[in-house]
């Protein structure tokens, strides 16, 4: 080969030497030609949604948008609310059969994963157990509710900006197809101009009222409205929960949480031009999909900002229940909460 190489006149050598760096690079080399798997972990197994997060992100057959994350370490966790306590095992040994590791700490599930999914139900330890991994440095996805209170939640935004680790809070309503099309389409109905959304609103007594299930219904309704909510009211009557905003610029949103009855999520979008239904539950896979989506860019779908106020509103529906239905003001709400945040951080 050499001998017929120095026959060679230089022009075709440098041509062949191009050519063959040229292949060398397009030559298969393990996972090093293609984006790394990123080893996600999830904090807290008592809830359905670290079973159904595993079984997208594992599926040796997932398509594109959800490849390239895969859920290989787990902490189990769980708390002394009756849905958490009683349903952590058989939900733990799920997870467990998908080829999950189980760690007994957050530090141990840290040492193995890239990203990290905070699953567990109870929204109270949130803080606490998203700490650690705001130390680390590693995106995190926070399930609703955010936090067990304002001051929580206003604390963990605080430790994602000082860590400057990327975050994001959703439900999975959020990212519901014919709510993302309304967005994406305004033509169909021109400017929005208001909104009223619902969702099932059970209540836990540990958590403020529209935290546990409201947050649902509460989230379509930013979807759509966006931040800017000055206002809340709050009315309720048998088995249904009010909570009426009004927006800076004069719009009106509501949420309706349905306690008793036909449990259902829904919106009516309020157009300059039409009216469109949105809001409907479609299952976890867009949500995971824009999970992995934010994993691998590091990019959050939805604001701190958007959460902190949503949370904000629900604060003060229940200061608006607590006064009789009188109107209450979202910044007196959120300067109260954040004096109880200092120092929690």
């Amino acid at each position: 080969m050499l001998s017929r190489l120095k026959s060679w006149p230089l022009p075709s050598l440098v041509l062949f030497n191009i050519c063959a760096i040229a292949v060398a690079a397009d030559a298969p080399s393990g996972r090093s030609s293609e984006s790394p798997l990123l080893r996600a972990g999830i904090i807290g197994l008592d809830t359905s949604h670290a079973v159904e997060f595993t079984k997208l992100l594992n599926d040796p057959k997932a398509a594109e948008d959800l490849a390239g994350v895969r859920v290989v370490a787990a902490f189990p966790g769980g708390s002394d609310i009756s849905s958490s306590r009683d349903r952590l095992a058989k939900l733990t040994e799920q997870v467990k059969g998908m080829g999950v590791e189980l760690v007994d700490s957050i530090p141990a599930l840290l040492d193995k994963v890239d990203v990290v999914l905070l699953e567990s139900v109870d929204g109270r330890p949130h803080l606490e157990q998203a700490r650690p991994v705001f130390k680390a440095g590693k995106p995190l996805f926070i399930d609703k509710p955010l936090a067990g209170s304002l001051a929580d939640a206003l604390a963990i935004a605080d430790l994602g900006e000082k860590t400057k680790t990327p975050w994001f809070s959703s439900s999975a309503l959020r990212f519901a197809r014919d709510t993302q099309a309304a967005l994406t389409d305004p033509k169909k109905i021109g400017a929005i101009t208001g909104c009223d959304a619902w969702s099932p609103c059970h209540l836990e007594a540990t958590h403020p009222d529209l935290y546990w299930y409201g947050i649902h219904g509460v989230e379509t309704l930013y979807t759509i409205m966006g931040t800017g909510c000055e206002t809340v009211s709050r009315a309720h009557t048998d088995g249904t929960d009010l909570a009426i905003g009004v927006w800076k610029d004069g719009r009106i949103g509501t949420f309706r949480g349905i306690r008793d009855g036909k449990q259902d999520y829904g919106a009516t979008i309020f157009g300059k031009t039409g009216i469109a239904t949105a809001g409907h539950f479609e299952g976890y896979r867009p949500l995971v999909v824009e999970i992995v989506r934010f994993f691998k860019t590091r990019q959050p779908p939805v604001r701190a900002e958007e959460t902190i106020e949503m949370m904000t509103f629900m604060e003060a529906a229940d200061e608006s229940r607590r006064q009789g239905g009188e109107p209450v003001k979202l910044a007196d709400v959120l300067a109260k909460a954040r004096e109880q945040a200092k120092g929690r951080e």
